[in-house]
C-alpha cells in the first residue's frame, strides 16, 4: 500500500519542466473518480472556486475552515491518485495559524496544497509575511511526517503590481520552502518564457480557452498547468446545453448514457 508520504513524493516527481503534470481541477468525490479514472491522468488538483460554488458560496473562503476540510477528504477518499487541493489562504493569516490548519489539511490525505499570497482581490500580503506563511505550511508537512508539495500562488500581476515583484516574491517563497511558483497572469508566451528565465525554480500556471498551447509550454519548460474553475465552467456548459436540448424537445444527447 502506498503510503501518505509516497503519494506526497509521487506528486513532487511529477514536476517536469518540459513534461508538466497535467492536473484536470475537480471538486467533489465523483469528478475526482471521473478524473482519476483517464488513462494517463497521474495526480488529482481541486479548485477552491470550485468547490465553493459546489457549496452555494463565494470563492475566497467562503466556505469554514471545517466545510474547506470535510470536501477535501471527501476527494481524497474518492480516489488512489495523489491530491492537492487549493487551501486559498490557509483560512489565516497568521503563519502560526497557517501550521496549525495545514496541519489538519494533511490529516485528510492532502499530500499537496496551493497557497496564495492575495489578501483579497485587490491586494497581497506584504512579501516577508507572505513568505513566513509558506515556511509554515513547510513545517506543517515536516511536523506531519509527509513532504508536503507546496505550489505558492504568486498573484502580483493581477493584484496591481509589477514584475519585479513577482520575481521577487517567487524567489521569497522557493526559499521559504515552496516546490512551484504559480504564477498568475501570465497572458502570453513571452511572459511565460520571461518567468521561467527569471524564477530559478519550478513554474506552474494556468490555462484556459485562448491560453498558450499545451504542447508550447511544455516545450518552455512549464511543470504544471492547471485550469481552476474553468472545468466547471466547461462541465455546466454541456449541462446547460443539454437542458436546452431536452426542453424543446430535441434529441437525446448520447452523454445520457455515460456510465460513472
Amino acid at each position: 500500500m502506498t503510503t501518505q508520504a509516497e503519494k506526497a513524493e509521487l506528486l513532487r516527481s511529477l514536476h517536469v519542466p518540459g513534461d508538466p503534470l497535467i492536473v484536470t481541477n475537480v471538486w467533489d468525490a465523483v469528478t475526482a473518480r471521473i478524473v482519476a479514472g483517464v488513462p494517463g491522468v497521474r495526480a488529482i488538483a481541486s479548485a477552491s472556486h470550485s468547490v465553493s460554488y459546489a457549496h452555494g458560496v463565494e470563492d475566497g473562503e467562503g466556505m469554514s475552515l471545517d466545510q474547506a476540510l470535510t470536501a477535501a477528504r471527501e476527494i481524497v477518499d474518492a480516489v488512489d491518485l495523489p491530491v492537492t487541493i487549493d487551501f486559498e489562504k490557509g483560512y489565516a493569516v497568521d503563519p502560526g495559524a497557517v501550521d496549525v490548519n495545514v496541519r489538519r489539511l494533511i490529516q485528510t490525505g492532502a499530500v499537496g496544497i496551493n497557497l496564495e499570497d492575495s489578501v483579497d482581490s485587490s491586494s497581497l500580503f506584504p512579501i516577508e509575511l507572505a513568505a513566513e506563511r509558506v515556511a509554515a505550511a513547510r513545517r506543517a508537512g515536516v511536523s506531519s511526517g509527509v513532504p508536503l508539495v507546496i505550489n505558492a500562488r504568486v498573484d502580483a500581476l493581477v493584484r496591481g503590481s509589477d514584475w519585479a515583484d513577482m520575481v521577487a516574491r517567487a524567489g521569497a517563497y522557493l526559499e521559504a520552502g515552496a516546490d512551484c511558483i504559480f504564477v498568475l497572469g501570465l497572458g502570453n508566451e513571452d511572459q511565460v518564457a520571461q518567468a521561467l528565465a527569471e524564477i530559478d525554480g519550478k513554474v506552474s500556471v494556468i490555462s484556459g480557452a485562448t491560453s498558450v498551447p499545451l504542447r508550447r509550454l511544455a516545450e518552455l519548460g512549464v511543470s504544471r498547468v492547471s485550469f481552476g474553475p474553468g472545468m466547471l465552467g466547461l462541465t455546466l456548459s454541456h449541462l446547460r446545453d443539454a437542458a436546452a436540448q431536452l426542453t424543446a424537445l430535441g434529441e437525446y444527447p448520447q452523454e445520457l448514457g455515460f456510465q460513472y
